[in-house]
């Protein structure tokens, strides 16, 4: 009967593009292209479908790949340069707090949009309904091409530089690039087998800081600062380095949405999907103002401040000598966890894409195991290749700007498709609509201001990214014309 239910949810889902005049027109090279005139959804897969094999991920899965693709580095490495122009305890934990009520209200509305429109590869899919396909298409791009392949190069050498410390003489690009294989090759064993490695390397990650943040609190020596609230703390509250402090935990928070790029391969997504995105940014919440109040608590200010590796300065405080070798295993762990998820979520988009547009068909494919492998393999081989050119960080920084620009235009359509669709089903409503929208614009607003301010000419090249997948998306479309009059001819 919960199966029976869920279809009757995906037949109304997939009604209302029947009725949807805007989006049939947006999609007619779309549908001509997949072969597709006589259907109206729009969409080369059927939304919410269950993947080749009937193998589905849970809504526990889907947690551990939100908390896994959210807790990399950032949360190791900010904290120095925050204390830096914020040395108060009680400031720095509530902009962490602010840094996850923030995530909590992008988790609101991309649920919301998840739940309409079930259907794998996030902001693609998502824009796509909201606008328009083009719209889709460079968000689509961006995120396929290099959106998550400079993460994965980024996270695999960060595994290598703290490898050093658990195996002293490792090179450090030998080790990203094993762990980069490894993963991708657990991926084409297909869902069933990164279900289970997800799920467990995943675990070990939350117990091993949750470890650490017990050893912090029971073995380390308590240093002299108040998380309790001052009264120069509304000093701080409202200066400038702490809103620009907010930018990078914002950074650190990012992946908050990663179970929205998998929504195909889920059980009953409408229910599952928030239930997954707001578990694993509540756990990832906690545990980074938990981390944070131990570097505070084991470590004093003036060794954080300015400093990259605040997590090796408090572990030596926690564990003497050790420490350095312990918080770096620690680390690497974790950085597993990570980079499964991304090579999980990032082909699933070239996937998605590949069932809507003929020229990218080849990587819709999927193995006996439901495995999309010439998509792995693709983000594999851009991993790899900016792994060996170290173009990654560049990537990043051109990529930044664009991402913000993809998700803060989703949530966005939350607000026009409450406008323009109020009638549409929504089996999941934004909890604190029209305010929680609005929290997550204004702050992602601020964040694309401080780059195009800070980094103007890496927010240009971004720009140009997107513009570059806006002509491939009308050469596509334009060689897609003839095939629609010749299908609508023959129809006729």
């Amino acid at each position: 009967m919960p199966r029976f239910k869920a279809l009757l949810t995906l037949l109304e889902l997939t009604g209302t593009s029947l009725h949807d005049e805007n989006y049939r027109r947006g999609t007619r090279a779309l549908k001509a292209w997949t072969g597709m005139a006589a259907s109206d959804t729009g969409s080369a897969a059927w939304p919410g479908r269950l993947p080749a094999g009937g193998s589905t991920v849970s809504v526990k899965v889907a947690t551990a790949i939100v908390v896994a693709d959210m807790i990399g580095v950032g949360v190791f490495t900010s904290l120095g340069f925050q204390v830096k122009d914020i040395p108060s305890g009680f400031s720095i934990l509530l902009l962490w707090t602010v840094g996850g009520m923030v995530a909590l209200c992008g988790v609101f509305s991309y649920s919301e949009l998840g739940a309409m429109f079930p259907r794998s590869s996030g902001e693609y899919n998502f824009l796509s309904r909201a606008f328009h396909p083009a719209f889709g298409f460079l968000a689509g791009w961006v995120s396929a091409t290099v959106g998550f392949a400079a993460p994965v190069a980024l996270a695999a050498m960060a595994f290598g530089e703290y490898g050093k410390s658990v195996a002293p003489g490792a090179p450090p690009l030998l080790l990203a690039i094993g762990v980069v294989w490894l993963v991708s090759i657990v991926q084409l064993t297909g869902i069933r087998h990164s279900s289970s490695f997800q799920l467990i390397s995943t675990i070990l990650k939350v117990v091993l800081i949750a470890a650490f943040l017990v050893a912090g609190f029971v073995i380390g020596t308590p240093q002299s600062i108040s998380f309790a609230p001052q009264a120069s703390d509304f000093i701080h509250v409202t200066s400038a380095p702490f809103a620009i402090g907010l930018v990078f935990v914002m950074y650190s928070f990012s992946g908050w949405n990663a179970a929205t790029y998998i929504i195909g391969e889920m059980r009953t997504p409408q229910q599952n999907l928030p239930r997954a995105l707001l578990a694993g940014t509540l756990i990832v919440l906690v545990l980074y103002v938990a981390l944070n109040a131990v570097f505070l608590h084991t470590a004093p200010i003036d060794r954080l401040a300015g400093q990259l590796d605040v997590a090796r300065i408090s572990g030596s405080y926690i564990f003497g000598d050790i420490g350095g070798r312990i918080v770096g295993a620690m680390i690497c762990i974790g950085l597993v966890s990570s980079i499964s998820a991304m090579m999980w979520i990032g082909p699933r988009v070239m996937m998605t894409m590949g069932e809507d547009i003929p020229a990218l068909k080849v990587f819709a494919r999927k193995s006996s195991h439901g495995a999309p492998a010439f998509a792995i393999l693709f983000q594999l081989a851009a991993a790899n290749l900016m792994l060996f050119t170290r173009s990654f960080e560049a990537v990043l920084d051109f990529i930044q700007f664009a991402l913000l620009f993809c998700s803060f235009f989703t949530v966005l359509g939350v607000i026009k498709l409450r406008i323009t669709q109020p009638n549409a089903p929504r089996p999941y409503r934004a909890w604190g609509y029209p305010i929680t929208p609005l929290v997550f614009l204004l702050v992602t607003g601020f964040m694309m201001y401080y780059l195009l301010r800070e980094r103007p000419l890496q927010s240009l090249l971004g720009t140009l990214i997107m513009i570059s997948g806006l002509l491939i998306y009308a050469v596509f479309r334009k060689r897609a014309d003839p095939s629609a009059t010749a299908a609508s001819a023959g129809r006729e």
